[in-house]
Parts: structure tokens; sequence; C-alpha cells
């Protein structure tokens, strides 16, 4: 079974939302089958690659908020975030075009280690505050989950999974995704926003009792309404 996620590395909720699903996957049964696939999404592709802005005024203006609002909206998700173990500091970060983070998370796919490098940078981004918007700011976070220095600075360098990440996106636009974390199981089942924990547990036990029907032979002798004929 496969459960595809489109999400963002800056996305707060995205971050919270991966936490819920790994708690979905270790209360379930067939863990061990399901192929989790990180797909990208970019909430604002707007922003010029290279530019990094302070995320509390700039998301402040988006919304027409001021800023002690929108600093209060941050904190209720940073309670949120804890309540999952992550220790975010919203107000002090840092936003960016992501299309580069999500070129490398493609390149870490192709050895198997998509999902560390996912969990790599959004741990970077939201509890160390480090750059993800850069090839020199990524490298370092490449290579400790495993990648190769020189083939990460070519394959960023020359753009290769730039492809992949558009598809990404035209397919989750096309699947009716419209802001993320955004599952799907099987292409056939999703789930929009950070899902409760068991609500993520009831999708994958339909598609798994879906894709596996009890398959019955035919009947034997056996008792019946609590009663038995001899």
């Amino acid at each position: 079974m496969q459960v595809e996620v489109w999400s963002d590395v800056v996305c707060p909720w995205c971050y919270v939302g991966k936490r819920k699903l790994e708690t979905a996957l270790s209360r379930f049964a067939h863990a061990d089958e399901v192929e989790v696939v990180w797909r990208s999404f970019q909430l604002d592709p707007s922003v010029p690659e290279g530019h990094t802005e302070p995320t509390l005024p700039a998301l402040a203006a988006k919304y027409g908020r001021s800023v002690e609002e929108m600093a209060g909206q941050m904190r209720r998700v940073e309670e949120v975030a804890a309540a999952e173990g992550l220790q975010y500091d919203l107000v002090q970060g840092v936003s960016g075009n992501t299309l580069l983070a999500h070129q490398l998370i493609h390149l870490a796919a192709e050895h198997g280690l998509g999902g560390a490098m996912k969990e790599r940078l959004l741990h970077a981004h939201f509890e160390e505050h480090r750059s993800v918007f850069d090839v020199d700011a990524l490298v370092p976070l490449a290579v400790e989950v495993g990648l190769d220095e020189a083939e990460v600075r070519a394959a960023l360098g020359d753009r290769r999974f730039l492809p992949a990440v558009h598809e990404d996106i035209r397919t989750a636009r096309a699947l009716g995704a419209t802001g993320v974390p955004f599952f799907v199981v099987d292409r056939t089942y999703g789930a929009a926003g950070a899902q409760p924990a068991e609500q993520l547990l009831q999708l994958l036990e339909r598609a798994w009792a879906d894709s596996h029907p009890l398959v019955t032979v035919p009947a034997a002798e056996g008792c019946e309404d609590g009663t038995c004929s001899v």
C-alpha cells in the first residue's frame, strides 16, 4: 500500500501531520507493507529564489493582520506542535523559496532516503532555525542523511529533478489539493490537513480492507446462532 504525502518544508502543519502519520502507522498492523512517498508542494512559489524574509511580518501582511495577531496564531500552532514533541519558535522563523529543497528530496528518494531527507529539512527549518533555501545550506543536511556532496551539488546545479517537482504540484491540483499536508492512499482515499492520528489510522485500515477483501471457502459443518446440530 502506498501513502503519498504532499507537503512543504516550511509548513508548520506539515511537520505536525508527519508526526501524526507516524503515530497512525505505529498502530497499523500492516505498517511494514506501507510505502510512504513524499511529494512536493510549494505554499508560496512566488517568492523569488535566493530571497529570504522574516516569516512573521510577511504573513501578517499577506493576511491583513497585525503582527501581534499573527504572533498569537503562531503561538497556538506552537502549542499543537509541542503536543507532538516538536519545539517550534515560529515568531523567529525565516521563509524563502523551497524549490531546491524539494529537488533534494527527490534526489534522496532515488537513494531510498526520501523520508530521512524530509525529516532533516523540517527539523532544520523549524527546530534549528537553519536555512533550507540555497545549495550551500542544503548540502551539509544532505550529507548528514547519507548523500554524496558532489552528487547533491551536481543535481541541484543542473536541476534534473525540477520536472518531478512540477509534476508533483500538477498532480496535487488534479487530485483537488488546495493546501497541505495532503495525504493520499493508493490514489483512492484522501485526507487534507494535519488530521488526528486516529483519523489517519482509519483511512489506512479502510484502504487495506478494500484492497485485501476477505476470501472465503465453501462452508463446512459448524454451529450457527448459538446452536449446533449433530
